[in-house]
């Protein structure tokens, strides 16, 4: 009992200097000292637009909203927050439902809270001024739904750095994305056309929601990018000189504190660059704390390269051809043998989706806009084999946040409907966006004769079907998990299987309830079935023979 005293009094000690020292981590927000933008106030001119000030939010045809911000940097969020603060709270919704369908526990959701905390309790040092004040703005709109995460300033800015944070707690595979250019005599003009699928997954709701933000800072150049309510960073976008930026994350170290998230490094350079040199200027001297490669090209350059960036350096791949692909790993002489890029090539299925995007590629001539949407789309492996739907082996792996197509030399983007990049491509004209007479009473900002149709996978119901087996899939799961009884039958196993025959994971759920059942036979079946079809990194591999040695063992024990 004496030595119990002493262990609570010294966790009673231990918890007041931790409240204390995290107390004392609260970033104070930035003062700003013309605060009048404040009293701007939100016109609603019809259902589906609305102005704060010379800026507005507009929901177009499509369903995708656009969004048109000016001014100074609290001024940008403020209006910003004015114009967005509903969708804001949905986005923060769905995200929260998103990282507790990952992290169920209550009691470990709020250990990594404070973890995050204190792992970035020096972000603001890391992000400039002008960003701090954009985002400051923006939270002053926030939802109060959240409190408990924390207050508004510091949710909205540690949101900026949700993408790092996933590289920190063991190499999340949040996101897999792919981009690919082509230019000169493998198009139909010589342009440049810029490809990428953001294949960040935070949900279906999380990316029903997208926003085209058009920007004009009092410093810097006009740009656009895709985002959601409330995130100021650039994962996709093009400025007023046709200077194109993307985001690809690749295997990273694990660092020790917080630096500049990867997403306002690309604000800066789209902001602030209008030439590949002036980008990788911009993109060597913040101090990242994860690893990434930034896809730019550039209209005045003519040129597109990957500017990779690890912990202690950053380089250039240029392919010197007319064509360039970027997935999950480094290319460059400098980076491409480290230790962690080699381990990602072996174990992932970056270099396969690499390799898939170059055949397509080379399987195209005089290519132009709607050649490059139907890359993104491809939902098959190498060869053209049909690996299954929602394969991370695809470029389309149907969890796509959004698709975009650029042609920088016109200043033209295309940007993906929901859902995925199986609906139609909206088409804009930032020559026209940009402009001083362009109003968005008189004229809709995105043009209609430029627009890509919906896939015939999405007219003829395979983005339901896909959803339909997602769904059952899920239930199967649960209903295996079950202690006392199994809620599913044969019959809904091999639905999914009829639902998604080429897809390893239809297997390697069956192998599991009949596992779950006891009939070993059929579940080693099952799951070395799954190990014959395309199977997307080690570590779902490796799953699979883990749960066979399992079934083997409880064989052997009968």
């Amino acid at each position: 009992m004496k030595k119990l005293k002493y262990i609570l009094i010294f966790f009673a000690v231990l918890g007041i200097i931790l409240y204390f020292s995290f107390k004392s981590m609260v970033m104070d927000p930035p003062e700003i000292e013309d605060q009048s933008a404040l009293k701007l106030e939100v016109e609603t001119i019809t259902d589906s637009l609305s102005f704060c000030g010379d800026s507005w939010l507009h929901k177009n045809h499509g369903g995708v909203y656009e969004l048109m911000v000016s001014g100074t940097p609290f001024e940008m969020g403020v209006k910003n927050g004015k114009l967005t603060h509903k969708l804001g709270a949905d986005q923060e919704k769905y995200f929260f439902e998103f990282i507790k369908s990952l992290i169920p526990s209550e009691r470990t959701l709020n250990y990594l809270k404070y973890f995050i905390t204190i792992f970035n309790k020096d972000l603001d040092e890391y992000v400039p001024k002008d960003l701090l004040e954009e985002i400051y703005g923006i939270s002053l709109f926030a939802s109060e739904d959240f409190s408990f995460i924390g207050d508004p300033y510091h949710r909205t800015l540690n949101y900026h750095a949700a993408h790092d944070i996933g590289h920190t707690i063991q190499n999340m595979n949040l996101v897999a994305c792919t981009a690919f250019s082509v230019q000169d005599e493998l198009t139909h003009d010589s342009s440049i056309y810029v490809g990428r699928n953001l294949d960040f997954s935070a949900g279906d709701n999380f990316a029903r929601e997208k926003i085209v933000a058009f920007c004009k800072p009092y410093k810097g150049y006009k740009f656009a990018y895709i985002t959601w309510a409330s995130m100021i960073g650039v994962l996709s976008g093009m400025n007023e000189h046709g200077l194109t930026i993307s985001l690809n994350s690749a295997k990273s170290g694990i660092p020790f504190s917080a630096k500049t998230p990867v997403s306002l490094v690309s604000r800066q350079v789209l902001q602030y660059a209008k030439t590949i040199q002036e980008a990788f200027e911009i993109i060597e001297r913040n101090e990242t704390f994860v690893s990434e490669s930034f896809f730019v090209s550039s209209a005045l350059d003519h040129k597109a390269v990957v500017i990779e960036k690890s912990l202690d350096k950053t380089a250039i791949y240029d392919s010197n051809k007319s064509c360039l692909a970027l997935t999950n790993h480094f290319q460059s002489k400098e980076l491409v043998n480290t230790e962690l890029n080699q381990e990602s090539i072996n174990e992932s299925c970056s270099l396969y989706r690499l390799n898939r995007t170059y055949e397509l590629i080379e399987k195209k001539e005089n290519i132009a806009y709607r050649d490059v949407v139907e890359v993104l789309r491809d939902k098959n492996g190498l060869k053209g084999k049909d690996i299954g739907l929602g394969n991370e082996s695809a470029l389309n792996q149907l969890i796509c946040h959004h698709g975009v197509v650029f042609n920088p030399k016109k200043l033209l983007m295309w940007v993906s409907q929901f859902p995925y990049q199986e609906n139609g491509f909206l088409a804009y004209d930032l020559n026209e966006v940009f402009a001083d007479s362009f109003d968005i009473k008189k004229q809709g900002a995105c043009i209609d004769s430029l627009a890509v149709p919906a896939s015939e996978f999405y007219k003829q119901g395979g983005v339901d079907r896909y959803w339909d087996y997602k769904n059952q899939v899920k239930n199967i799961l649960e209903g295996i998990s079950e202690k006392d009884k199994i809620t599913v039958s044969d019959e809904d196993i091999q639905e999914i299987v009829s639902l998604n025959p080429d897809y390893y994971y239809s297997y390697y759920v069956q192998g599991l309830y009949y596992k779950r059942k006891q009939d070993y036979n059929k579940a080693l079946e099952c799951l070395n079935k799954a190990l014959k079809y395309q199977i997307p990194r080690k570590v779902d591999k490796d799953q699979i023979i883990e749960v066979i040695n399992e079934i083997r063992d409880s064989i052997d024990d009968k």
